[in-house]
């Protein structure tokens, strides 16, 4: 696979608690070089990134990140806030407990408000795959299908685990047709991207696939 074609599904990421704006900025300037989906930065940066990137990149922001256990009026704030602000796409972290409590029907009917209040951006469904069982993901990909986002996505990177390639395989077995896939969290360089991606991945989150290109340009 192409370097490029890997790069343009790439969600150059930046989430960590301490970012600055000139790592972010940093971030803009790399996923902009690079072809990248969009950057994934945090909520507070969204303003100013996308005055920043003037259209020439999506901006992605988090919701409810990392631990899902926000009101959902909360979320579903968040998400307005965000979009006002120029995010382009969402990424939201369900309520995990509630998955354990099985109750889908609260999940569903929360996934559906942070979309009405996405106002038409594009919405990413986190279900944080390192803390259910294959059953709940199966369940999850029902939810998420049913639900109108537009993505199912494996982890936050932020819950002990990330993506596997069992799990995005699991993903493309079970979501309806309509409902792409995004991997992230622990994808190390450009063979994990390629596998993602043959698997089914449509998105990868990461900040190691950009680190790994521009490392192979200075070779």
């Amino acid at each position: 696979m192409e370097r490029k074609d890997i790069l343009s599904r790439v969600d150059h990421t930046l989430l960590s608690q301490s970012a600055t704006w000139e790592e972010i900025r940093a971030v803009c300037d790399d996923g902009m070089k690079y072809g990248c989906a969009s950057v994934c930065i945090p909520a507070s940066y969204v303003r100013q990134a996308a005055d920043y990137v003037d259209g020439k990149i999506a901006v992605c922001t988090v919701i409810g990140f990392p631990n899902g256990y926000d009101t959902t009026a909360a979320k579903c704030f968040q998400a307005a806030d965000a979009v006002k602000n120029g995010a382009a796409e969402i990424d939201m972290v369900i309520n995990i407990g509630w998955v354990k409590d099985g109750l889908y029907d609260k999940v569903l009917e929360e996934i559906k408000a942070v979309r009405e209040s996405c106002g038409g951006k594009l919405l990413k469904v986190i279900i944080e795959t390192c803390l259910l069982t294959d059953a709940e993901k199966i369940e999850m990909c029902r939810v998420v299908s049913e639900s109108g986002a537009e993505y199912i996505k494996t982890s936050t990177g932020f819950g002990g685990g990330g993506a596997t390639r069992e799990d995005v395989a699991l993903f493309k077995a079970h979501v309806a047709p309509h409902v792409k896939i995004k991997a992230a969290g622990g994808i190390a360089g450009l063979k994990d991207a390629e596998d993602f991606v043959a698997l089914g991945a449509d998105r990868l989150g990461t900040s190691r696939i950009v680190k790994a290109v521009k490392a192979l340009e200075q070779q």
